[in-house]
């Protein structure tokens, strides 16, 4: 008789739902950053060329860098070329092929909302840029490089930089083919390695060109880092606002014309 009291106080009632938000996102999250680290291809792109980068300039004179110990214009180069990897190329092609095979749709069909998936993605980004500054960094420390300055400054024109290319890059993979997304986003990465101002300076090209480079997002981004951490700047003004333009503008444009499926 006790047992069968105890049983009808009991709520049995059904009671679905979704998870909560945050633990959707953080889900999503480790699965976004699980598969990205598996590709090889990806792992090309964050880790490996940056690093090999680094290492043979560091280490040859292969290239004219100017006065002053190489690896210091280099490696804020390299960490501004990490960000355009991860937050651009890596994430362009990454979603345009998630569209074309349907995977967004999918997650559309989710209780994940398109702002939580949005979120998962940029948590994404933020978390691989961590570890490619970790392994940058030490292998620069290795090669004798001495950073200094503000690094709230270096936080902010990352966060920025990180901003302006991811909303390029998904504007691309919302707007074209996976293949064609594929192909362009690594001819970007190639131009924008070669005349950024990542491992070739920009005073090696004509004014008139240099002008109009420097206001490239990669170009502001490696600029920035280098005035922080090589020549102490408190805030380098230019590079911010450059940064912030483009920021505005991809994530306003990915905003509009993003397809899902």
């Amino acid at each position: 008789m006790t047992t069968d009291r105890a049983a009808a106080r009991l709520d049995l009632t059904p009671a679905p739902g979704a998870v909560p938000l945050p633990r959707m996102i953080l889900a999503q999250t480790g699965y976004e950053l699980r598969t990205m680290l598996r590709n090889g291809e990806q792992l090309l792109l964050t880790m490996i060329i940056p690093v090999v980068l680094l290492t043979l300039f560091s280490a040859t004179s292969l290239l004219d860098l100017g006065t002053g110990r190489r690896v210091d214009f280099l490696a804020p180069g390299i960490l501004a070329l990490a960000v355009m990897s991860t937050a651009f190329t890596g994430q362009a092609i990454g979603t345009g092929f998630e569209r074309r095979y349907g995977v967004l749709k999918r997650l559309g069909a989710t209780p994940l909302p398109r702002t939580g998936l949005i979120a998962a993605k940029t948590l994404t980004v933020l978390a691989v840029e961590a570890l490619q500054a970790v392994v940058i960094s030490a292998v620069a420390l290795a090669l004798g490089w001495q950073p200094h300055g503000n690094p709230f400054a270096v936080v902010a024109l990352i966060l920025l930089g990180t901003a302006a290319f991811s909303g390029f890059g998904l504007l691309m993979a919302g707007t074209l083919r996976a293949e064609a997304t594929l192909a362009a986003a690594n001819l970007v990465y190639i131009l924008l390695l070669a005349v950024g101002g990542v491992v070739f300076p920009l005073d090696k090209f004509p004014a008139g060109a240099r002008s109009a480079l420097e206001l490239l997002p990669i170009s502001a981004l490696a600029d920035g880092l280098r005035q922080v951490v090589q020549h102490g700047a408190a805030l380098p003004g230019k590079p911010l606002l450059v940064l912030a333009v483009w920021a505005v503008a991809g994530l306003a444009l990915a905003a509009r014309f993003f397809r899902w499926e």
